[in-house]
Formats: structure tokens, sequence, C-alpha cells
């Protein structure tokens, strides 16, 4: 067990151990609704996917995932099976090569090439693992935009994140099927928190929806 603590918390496996370590933090504070899943997406999004759309001006970056196969996958899906696998590689050449060389001074540079040549195999094997999850998220993708979003309106959604303000907020629509993620936003003055019934009453332009609390908008 000491050699797999000194190894993760050693150069240049440590750069992933950082990463990984965000991310199961994330994941953790994601899943208590106080941060939007989509947080690190870019470019175009869907209003329920919230997948990367490559048709806009993402960038090369947005190419570079793409060539891999790791469109219409969440980029925090994608990041986080990434930084997994480049740790495992960074952690095994090390445990297996690099602890083995006297590399002494040479062992920053060394370390760096690893890093970079890590790059690579790491966003194949992403690819090959996120195959199976572009046809689920194209399957959603079809399915959520065959719904328009002004088609939701006056329509009841159930709150997930811990708090909804004019910026931040995510609630659950059941659709009598696998049920859809929303963006909401709404005064923080009305309190609106997990497990509140909303009801949608406007569709922003940032594929948001504007909602009021069921018994506000019936008046109760």
């Amino acid at each position: 067990m000491g050699l797999f603590f000194t190894i993760i918390a050693s150069f240049p496996t440590i750069v992933y151990t950082f990463f990984v370590f965000v991310a199961i933090i994330f994941w953790i504070v994601a899943t208590l609704g106080l941060l939007d899943i989509d947080v690190l997406d870019f470019g175009d999004m869907s209003s329920a996917g919230d997948h990367i759309d490559f048709h806009g001006d993402t960038g090369w970056f947005a190419g570079f995932l793409m060539k891999f196969g790791l469109d219409l996958v969440p980029l925090t899906i994608v990041l986080t099976i990434f930084f997994i696998i480049g740790w495992m590689i960074c952690y095994f050449i090390q445990l297996l090569v690099l602890d083995f060389l006297p590399l002494g001074i040479l062992r920053i540079p060394v370390g760096l090439l690893v890093l970079v040549v890590s790059v690579f195999p790491s966003a194949y094997l992403t690819g090959w693992v996120c195959k199976p999850l572009r046809k689920v998220f194209k399957k959603l993708n079809e399915e959520q935009n065959a719904i328009s979003g002004s088609s939701l309106i006056g329509q009841t959604a159930i709150v997930r994140s811990g708090k909804v303000t004019s910026t931040f907020g995510e609630a659950i629509y059941d659709d009598k099927g696998a049920g859809f993620n929303l963006r909401i936003r709404a005064d923080e003055s009305l309190g609106l928190k997990r497990n509140d019934r909303v009801v949608m009453i406007e569709y922003l332009e940032d594929g948001a929806y504007n909602v009021v609390s069921e018994d506000e908008f019936k008046g109760i």
C-alpha cells in the first residue's frame, strides 16, 4: 500500500492523480445538485441533452475530441474517463519502468515525456469506452430535440439541484419515459429547493427555463 501511495503522489503520476481527485469531488458535488453537470461543456448546447455540438465554433479541442469519437457524450464524462485512463497508464509506466531506471536529473524531462505520450493512448481508449455511450446520448438527444423548448411551457418538473437561482438550477421533467434533465432559473427569493415542484413559464435564450413554484402558478 505504501508503494501505491508513493507512486500516485510522485511525478508524473501525481498530475493525473490531481485531476482524478478533482473529478471525484465534482461528481460528488454534482450528485448533491450543487453544480450543473454541463458546467464544462462549450459551444452550442442542447437544452436537454447538454451535449457538445461540434458544428459550432468550438476550436481545435472540439476537433480533437471528435477525432477520437468523443462527440455527443457530455464533456464531464469524457474528461473523467480520460483522467482515469491516463492515471492508470502513468501509474503502471512508473511502477514497471521509471522506478527501475537511474534517471537522476532526467526524471522530470522523462516524466514530462510520459505525460505527453500518455495523452494519445488515453484519448483513444476513452473514445473506445465512450463509443457505446455515444449511441445512448445520440438517441436521447434525438428524443429531446423532438420536443421544442416552447412546448414545455406550462409543464411541471421536479427540482433536483439544492437550490435554484437566476444563474443556476436543474430539474427533472417526467415524460413518462427516462425523464429529461433540464436547466432552470428563478429568483432566489422564491426559495426553490430540491424536490420542489415547479412550472416552466418561459424558455430562455441559453436553453434554460424560467420557473415558478407549482403553488404560485396555480395561485394557491
